[in-house]
């Protein structure tokens, strides 16, 4: 019978295990993939047991664990859809231009997102802005989300004082964020799951979801809703700490009503600690050019987040840093050898060298984004050209011990793993040079950061392993930087469940 969304197989046939397993008997054998209770029972030559029941037919395919992204914004990123992308824009001008062509969406608002001002030849004004949009509340978010551009209608609409600008950055920045995500349920419910269904279409089993929400609310109501396309761990802001902890919330647990297929957990503590490259607010050891006064922001110094972190991990909660400056990355690092936390440091975008080996030391994951360096290899040179530390030292964490685990930050760039494993392994695309090639890591390091485990885990199929599980057409261990960004998935399943079938 022909295998369909939902169906449970028994068997994955006529499929190939990637090169990280040709010491194993198979080698490059085709071989049957049997599944049962949401396992991986046993890995067969082709034909050589029988196929009962739902049979997957693989067509000489890869069978890959399943995928993860560490780090995505989920409403955010589903949100995008109904945004104006500003990716392209040249100017505050071309921004403004654009944004008055937006459609106006059913709250009145125009929203935009994805602009990079830092190379523009104007500025941000207030008066470009307004006599663009007019009366109609309009909002840009800026790429890296650390800053809002608004016009006087939204100005008002959210209650700040114009200031001939309209450029939040940081806190105020977040919270209009925070007000545009939360739009109806009966909106945004429907666009994660498509989302979610469009992940799976990329072989993605799971995700870290880092909304700047309660979550476990929204994703308890999702699953009542019948939500089943991906496994999700969600972050909880300090501000909503102490209500997980009052509500015996610990990482690793169930949220409730899911025990059945186990596909949602609470995740960590999620800390904000400094700006953003982008924004030029990233806490750094050195100035930003043109300001000596400018070395970014710490938006928490390191005795609040030492008492967050301790709090946190006394009532069972692991710890996810948002740090991107070298400041900020030593200061996270302290907080973890202070409390004994565990956990990632999100983004780790510009690292000390003497702090490159302490990720390894300390057991703190480097949750990282490596789409991010390609999208800022430039501004990596202008703007931090200064800078002494290392800017995405992947292959410094890797060999210092650190375990990687890959992430988009979605929607600062968009959800999808292969795109993080070719920029990785490659560190170049759309035919540049590779930019710092000494930072690449090898393919199976990539591949392994892009599953559940991370880099420490090496990514091989067992018998008695859980059945998220991913068919590809190429080898990703083998396969060219076009291949892998174009990389083509004829299945997904978690548990053992297809959620995904080309």
């Amino acid at each position: 019978m022909t295998a369909e969304r939902g169906d449970a197989p028994e068997v994955i046939a006529n499929a190939r295990l990637t090169g990280s397993e040709r010491t194993d008997p198979f080698g490059d054998e085709v071989v049957d993939v049997h599944l049962a209770d949401g396992l991986v029972v046993d890995i067969a030559p082709a034909g050589a047991l029988p196929r009962r029941g739902v049979v997957v037919d693989a067509e000489g395919g890869r069978v890959i664990p399943g995928l993860w992204d560490h780090h995505v914004h989920v409403v955010q990123w589903a949100l995008s859809a109904q945004r104006l992308p500003l990716g392209e824009a040249v100017s505050a001008a071309h921004a403004a231009t654009l944004m008055a062509q937006a459609p106006t969406l059913p709250d009145g608002r125009r929203v935009g997102s994805g602009f990079r001002d830092a190379f523009w030849p104007d500025l941000p004004d207030l008066a470009v802005l307004d006599a663009a949009t007019g009366e109609v509340p309009t909002y840009l978010i800026n790429a890296d989300v650390h800053s809002v551009w608004l016009n006087s209608a939204a100005l008002r609409r959210e209650g700040f004082e114009p200031d001939g600008v309209g450029l939040l950055r940081e806190e105020p920045a977040f919270e209009i964020s925070r007000r545009l995500n939360a739009v109806d349920v009966s909106v945004s419910d429907p666009l994660v799951a498509s989302m979610a269904q469009d992940a799976a279409s990329r072989g993605v089993t799971g995700l870290v979801d880092f909304d700047m929400a309660w979550n476990d609310e929204a994703w308890a109501r999702r699953l009542a809703a019948g939500f089943d396309a991906l496994r999700v761990s969600y972050g909880i802001y300090p501000e909503f700490l102490e209500r997980a902890i009052a509500q015996g919330l610990q990482t690793g647990d169930a949220v409730r009503g899911d025990r059945a297929h186990d596909l949602v957990r609470v995740g960590p503590l999620k800390v904000i600690t400094d700006g953003s490259l982008g924004t030029r607010t990233a806490a750094c050891s050195h100035h930003y050019p043109g300001d000596a006064h400018n070395h970014g922001l710490l938006t928490v110094d390191l005795a609040t987040l030492v008492e967050l972190m301790t709090r946190a991990t006394g009532a069972g909660i692991a710890s996810a840093i948002h740090a991107i400056g070298d400041v900020a990355n030593s200061h996270a690092l302290e907080a973890f050898g202070a409390t004994g936390a565990w956990g990632t440091i999100e983004h780790a975008q510009l690292v000390a060298h003497a702090d490159i080996p302490r990720f390894g030391r300390l057991g703190v994951g480097a949750s990282v984004q490596p789409e991010h360096a390609l999208d800022d290899r430039d501004l990596t040179d202008t703007v931090w050209s200064g800078q002494t530390a290392q800017p995405y030292p992947l292959r410094a964490l890797a060999d210092t011990g650190a375990n990687l685990l890959f992430g988009s930050d979605a929607p600062v760039a968009p959800l999808d793993p292969w795109a993080a494993m070719a920029s990785a392994v490659f560190r170049t695309r759309d035919g540049r040079d590779a930019w710092q090639p000494q930072q690449r890591v090898d393919a199976a390091t990539a591949l392994a950061a892009s599953t559940r485990g991370g880099s420490a885990v090496a990514a091989r199929l067992r018998p008695g392993d859980i059945a998220d599980l991913a068919v590809c057409e190429h080898d990703p261990l083998t396969a060219d930087e076009a291949a892998l960004r174009g990389m083509r998935v004829s299945a997904t399943l978690v548990g053992g469940r297809l959620t995904h079938v080309a």
